[in-house]
C-alpha cells in the first residue's frame, strides 16, 4: 500500500486549532482518473481561510517539529467555525504535477504536466477526474504551471464580469500582487481601461514599468483626488476589491459618484444614475467594512468567488479561458515566488508567522518533494 504525505487543518470545538502533516493512502486511479505526483503548489490567500482559518497565529505552538503545530481560535470566533468542528480538512487549492497513473480513458495523460484545482494539494500524491485538469503545453515545467489556476481565471473572469454586466472599465486593489499584473497585461492587450490601487510608492513604480497608465497609492493625501481622476479619465464603474474590510470599497463608490457627477449634464438630489459596482474578493483585511453613504443610490456592493462565475459562463467559454491560460502561462499568467519550501517548512513557525501576512511580493510555493 502506498501512502502520501498531507497537510491538514483540523479545529476542536473548544477553538484549537492543529496543523498537521499526515499519512493517507495513494488511491488507484478509476475509469476517467489520473494520480498526479504533485511538485509544486501555491499557498494563496484563499488557502489561508481553510489553513488557518481565524486563529491566532501570535498563539501558535510547535508540538513536533515539521509534523505539527497548534494555535488557539479567539473565543468570540468559535462559533463562525462550527461547521468544520473536529473535521480534519486537506488544503490547498491548485497545483500542478506530471501524471504518473491514469485510468481508462486517461491514458493520454500519463507523463504529462497538468495544472489542477483540485483541492488537498498539499500533498505527495492526488488522484484526480482528468476533466479537472488542465494539460500543459509540452514545455511548461511544473512550477510554471502550479499558479494555472486561481490567479489566472480570477483575472480574466474580472474582465469577463465587466462585459456581461455592461461595464466599460475596471478598479482594482491590492494591484501589485501576481493576479493584480496579470490583470495589467489583459487589459493593456485588450484595451480595457484599468484603474490600479497600490499601497507602496514602490508598487506605483513596480506596476508603471509593467505598463499601467493609473495607479493610484492609498496612503498618499492625494489618494482621493487621484482616484477620481483616473475615473473620469478611464469611465470605469466597477471595482474589484481584495481588503474586503475597512473603508476601501466606500472610497471607491464615492470616487466613482464624484466621477460621474463632473461629466453629468443635469443635477440631481439622488446623486449620479450611473450605476457603480464594487465586488468584495478576497479578505486582506479582516476589519469590519465601512460605508460612508456618500455615493447615491445607484450602486452594489457584493461578494465575487471563481467558482460560481464559472458556473454562469458555461463549459465553452472556461473551455477558451483555459487554453488561454495553457498558451500564456509564462508571458500574461507568469507567477512569481519568493520562498520555495518543502512540506515539513510549510509547518515551521517562520515560515508560518511570514506566509500569513499575506505581502505583496512574498509568495510561497510549495515543492512536496523538497
Amino acid at each position: 500500500m502506498n501512502m502520501s504525505k498531507q497537510i491538514k487543518s483540523k479545529i476542536s470545538k473548544e477553538g484549537l486549532l492543529t496543523i498537521s502533516i499526515d499519512e493517507v493512502e495513494v488511491p488507484d486511479p478509476k475509469d476517467g482518473e489520473v494520480l498526479i505526483k504533485v511538485q509544486a503548489t501555491p499557498i494563496n490567500p484563499s488557502d489561508l481561510g481553510l489553513l488557518v482559518g481565524p486563529a491566532d497565529v501570535s498563539s501558535m505552538r510547535v508540538i513536533e517539529k515539521g509534523k505539527k503545530v497548534e494555535m488557539q481560535v479567539p473565543e468570540a470566533l468559535v462559533r463562525s467555525v462550527t461547521a468544520r468542528f473536529d473535521e480534519n480538512l486537506p488544503v490547498g487549492n491548485e497545483g500542478s504535477g506530471i501524471v504518473e497513473l491514469a485510468g481508462k480513458g486517461a491514458e493520454h495523460l500519463i507523463g504529462k504536466t497538468v495544472g489542477v484545482a483540485g483541492g488537498a494539494m498539499y500533498s505527495e500524491y492526488r488522484c484526480l477526474p482528468a476533466m479537472s485538469c488542465l494539460e500543459m503545453n509540452e514545455g511548461t515545467t511544473p512550477e510554471q504551471a502550479a499558479s494555472c489556476f486561481v490567479n489566472p481565471l480570477t483575472a480574466l473572469g474580472m474582465v469577463e464580469t465587466m462585459r456581461m454586466e455592461g461595464h466599460t472599465g475596471l478598479v482594482h486593489t491590492a494591484a501589485a500582487s501576481n493576479l493584480g499584473q496579470m490583470l495589467i497585461k489583459i487589459c493593456s492587450a485588450e484595451n480595457v481601461p484599468l484603474v490600479n490601487i497600490v499601497r507602496k510608492n514602490e508598487h506605483v513604480d513596480l506596476l508603471k514599468s509593467l505598463g499601467a497608465e493609473n495607479v493610484c497609492n492609498s496612503s498618499e493625501d492625494s489618494f482621493v483626488d487621484d482616484l477620481v481622476n483616473a475615473l473620469v479619465e478611464t469611465g470605469s464603474t466597477l471595482g474589484f476589491d481584495a481588503t474586503g474590510g475597512g473603508k476601501l470599497a466606500s472610497q471607491i463608490l464615492t470616487a466613482m459618484e464624484i466621477a460621474a457627477n463632473k461629466t453629468a449634464t443635469e443635477y440631481s438630489r439622488y446623486g449620479s444614475d450611473k450605476f457603480k459596482q464594487v465586488y468584495i474578493y478576497g479578505g486582506l483585511d479582516r476589519s469590519p467594512t465601512t460605508l460612508t453613504r456618500s455615493f447615491g443610490f445607484s450602486w452594489g456592493l457584493g461578494g465575487w468567488l471563481l467558482t460560481p462565475f464559472i458556473g454562469k459562463i458555461g463549459q465553452e467559454k472556461f473551455a477558451e479561458l483555459r487554453k488561454k491560460v495553457a498558451d500564456e502561462i509564462d508571458t500574461t499568467f507568469k507567477s512569481g515566488y519568493s520562498n520555495i519550501i518543502s512540506l515539513e517548512e510549510a509547518l515551521d513557525e517562520k515560515n508560518i508567522l511570514s506566509y500569513t501576512k499575506q505581502a505583496t511580493g512574498e509568495k510561497y510555493l510549495i515543492k512536496p518533494d523538497a
